[in-house]
C-alpha cells in the first residue's frame, strides 16, 4: 500500500503514507456515530436522565473532544486517533524547502523542541480538529432538513417569505435557509475537491500538507521518532511530590479531592487510558461483527443442542384423558355416588394470565352425574375467569396423532404454532382464533359433540332421570324427548366459542391472529 509514497518519498522515513492518513481520518469519523448509537441504546433504558444529553449530543461531544484532543496535543504532540497510528503534528520551518535534514540527524532533540507546537498552534489545530467537523456536521444536518423540500417539490415550491415586520430571529433563520439552498452545495463541493487535490499532491510528493487546512495553519503530520518516544515516556512519569508548605494541612497534597491532584494526576491518567480503550473497543466491535456475520455461532448452538432430549411441553389445566379399558373391580359393592365418584384434580381456568382454580367438592351435588364402572367420568372443560362460562376446546394430540391437526384431524397443512406451543393448520387456527371455524359455529348452534364436553342441561336431565323409578318409563321418555329438543338448541350464552384462544388449552392468545407464527419443517 505504501509503494507509491515510498517511490516518491526518498529517504524521508518520518513522512507517513497517504493510506495511513486516510485510515486515521476514517477512524476519527467513525467515533461520533458509534458513541451516538451507544447513547441511543442507553437512552431507551433511562430516558429521564439521558434524553437531554442525546438531544445536545453534537455540542457535548465537541466539548469532550476539545478536552481530549488538547491533552493529547500537549502530551503526545498529536491527536487522539493520530497517536493510535503513531503520528504527530509539528510546525513547518520558515526556510527554503522547509526541511533541515542534517540538523534532524545531528540534534534530533533540539529539532523536536524547535518544531513542537506552541500554544497558538495548539488552538489552531483544535479549531481544525474539533471546530471544523462540528460545523460540518451541523451544516449537513440542516441541509438534509431544509434542502430536500425544494428538491422534491420542484421550482414551484413556495419558499419561506420574509414578513415585513420580521424579528431578528426570523431574519437569521430566513437567510440561513437561503444559504443552505443556494450557497452551501457549492462550498461543500469545493471542500471535497480541495481535499482530493491535496491528497493527490501529497501522494506524489508535491506538497508537505495532506489537507488544505493544515496548509493554512502551517502544520504537517509526521511519524513519531525515537526522540518523541523518549520525551513522551519522560512526560508520562508521575511528578515528584513536593513537601507541604507551612500553611498546608496533613494529607492535602495526597488527597484525591485536592483540585491540584485532580488536574495534574487523575484527569491526565484517565485521558491517557483512552489509548487502551480505543484498540480494545475496535477489537470487540470487529469480533461481534464476525460473530454475527459468520455461521459459526449457529453451528455452535446447533452442536450444543444435538444431545438435548427436550421433553414435550407441560400445559396446566388440560382435561384428564379418559381411560379406554374397564375400571378394576372394587372390593366393596357400594352403589352410593360418593364411593363411586373418583377424585378429579382441580381444573384451572386459562381465560387470562391469572389462573383461577375451580375446586370440585368432595360431597356429591344433586346435579352431579353418578358414575358407574362402565361409564368413566367426562373431562371438565376450562372455565373462563371473566364470564365463568366453559370454553370450547378440542382434545390435545397424542403421540399417535401428533402429525394431525387437532382441529380438523387431518395432516397438517402449512404448520402454524400458537403461543401455547401447539401446531395447527394455518387455515384452521386462523379461523378458530377469528371465531369463524365450522366446528365452533356448529357447536354454538347446538350441534357437534365430538369435543367430548357434555351440555349442562343434558347432564341435569340425566341426573334427574337416573334418580327416578324404573316403572315411570312414560315420564322418562318424555324427559328424553325434551332432552333431544334441548340438544338442538343454541349454546350462545352458555359456552364460549374459543374465539381469540388456543384451540387446545383455551388460553387467550396475545395479539389474536397476529400472534400466530409459521413453523418451518
Amino acid at each position: 500500500m505504501e509503494f507509491m509514497s515510498r517511490l516518491q518519498a526518498g529517504l524521508d522515513d518520518q513522512k507517513p503514507s497517504l493510506f495511513e492518513l486516510l485510515s486515521e481520518q476514517q477512524l476519527s469519523a467513525l467515533l461520533p456515530p458509534s458513541i451516538r448509537y451507544l447513547l441511543v441504546l442507553a437512552t431507551q433504558r433511562h430516558p429521564r436522565y439521558l434524553l437531554r444529553i442525546l438531544n445536545s449530543f453534537d455540542e457535548i461531544y465537541a466539548l469532550l473532544m476539545l478536552a481530549v484532543e488538547r491533552h493529547y496535543l500537549l502530551t503526545y504532540g498529536g491527536g487522539f486517533t493520530e497517536n493510535f497510528y503513531g503520528l504527530k503534528r509539528e510546525r513547518v520551518l520558515r526556510i527554503k524547502g522547509g526541511e533541515a535534514p542534517r540538523a534532524q540527524l545531528v540534534v534530533p532533540n533540539l529539532m523536536r523542541e524547535t518544531l513542537k507546537l506552541r500554544t497558538s498552534d495548539i488552538w489552531k489545530n483544535l479549531a481544525i480538529m474539533v471546530g471544523l467537523p462540528y460545523l460540518k456536521r451541523r451544516l449537513d444536518e440542516s441541509y438534509d432538513i431544509y434542502a430536500p423540500q425544494a428538491m422534491i417539490l420542484g421550482p414551484t415550491y413556495n419558499r419561506d417569505v420574509l414578513p415585513a415586520d420580521a424579528t431578528l430571529r426570523q431574519r437569521i433563520l430566513y437567510y440561513y435557509k437561503w444559504f443552505l439552498r443556494n450557497i452551501y452545495p457549492s462550498i461543500n463541493a469545493a471542500y471535497y475537491f480541495s481535499l482530493l487535490a491535496f491528497n493527490l499532491a501529497y501522494l506524489f510528493d508535491n506538497t508537505k500538507y495532506s489537507s488544505p487546512f493544515l496548509f493554512l495553519i502551517g502544520t504537517r503530520i509526521r511519524r513519531l521518532g525515537e526522540a518523541d518516544h523518549r520525551a513522551i515516556a519522560l512526560a508520562m512519569q508521575p511528578p515528584v511530590p513536593s513537601s507541604s508548605g507551612p500553611g498546608a494541612w496533613p494529607g492535602q497534597n495526597n488527597s484525591l479531592y485536592n483540585p491540584r491532584t485532580l488536574a495534574t494526576t487523575i484527569f491526565p491518567r484517565i485521558l491517557s487510558s483512552l489509548k487502551i480503550l480505543l484498540p480494545t473497543s475496535i477489537f470487540a466491535l470487529k469480533f461481534l461483527e464476525w460473530w454475527h456475520a459468520s455461521d459459526f455461532a449457529t453451528q455452535l448452538s446447533r452442536k450444543a443442542a444435538e444431545g438435548l432430549d427436550l421433553p414435550p411441553p407441560i400445559i396446566s389445566g388440560l382435561p384428564t384423558p379418559s381411560r379406554s379399558g374397564p375400571l378394576p373391580p372394587s372390593n366393596t359393592q357400594s352403589t352410593s355416588p360418593v364411593a363411586q365418584t373418583p377424585s378429579v384434580p382441580n381444573t384451572v381456568s386459562l381465560a387470562s394470565s391469572t389462573l383461577t382454580p375451580v375446586s370440585h367438592p368432595s360431597a356429591p351435588s344433586p346435579f352431579t352425574k353418578p358414575t358407574t364402572a362402565s361409564s368413566p367420568p367426562k373431562p371438565s372443560p376450562p372455565i373462563s375467569s371473566t364470564t365463568h362460562l366453559p370454553i370450547l376446546t378440542v382434545p390435545p394430540p397424542t403421540p399417535h396423532t401428533s402429525s394431525l391437526c387437532p382441529i380438523c384431524l387431518q395432516p397438517i397443512q402449512t404448520p402454524t404454532a400458537a403461543q401455547t406451543g401447539f401446531v395447527f393448520c394455518y387455515t384452521c387456527i386462523f379461523k378458530w382464533v377469528d371465531g369463524s371455524h365450522e366446528r365452533q359455529l356448529a357447536w354454538m348452534e347446538g350441534g357437534g359433540g365430538e369435543e367430548g364436553w357434555g351440555d349442562e342441561s343434558e347432564e341435569e336431565d340425566e341426573v334427574e332421570t337416573a334418580g327416578r323409578e324404573d316403572g315411570s318409563k312414560k315420564e322418562g321418555g318424555g324427559r328424553s324427548g325434551e332432552r333431544k329438543k334441548r340438544g338442538t338448541s343454541s349454546r350462545v350464552g352458555k359456552w364460549e366459542s374459543g374465539k381469540g384462544r388456543c384451540a387446545v388449552t383455551g388460553r387467550r392468545l396475545l395479539g389474536g391472529t397476529e400472534g400466530l407464527r409459521r413453523v418451518m419443517v
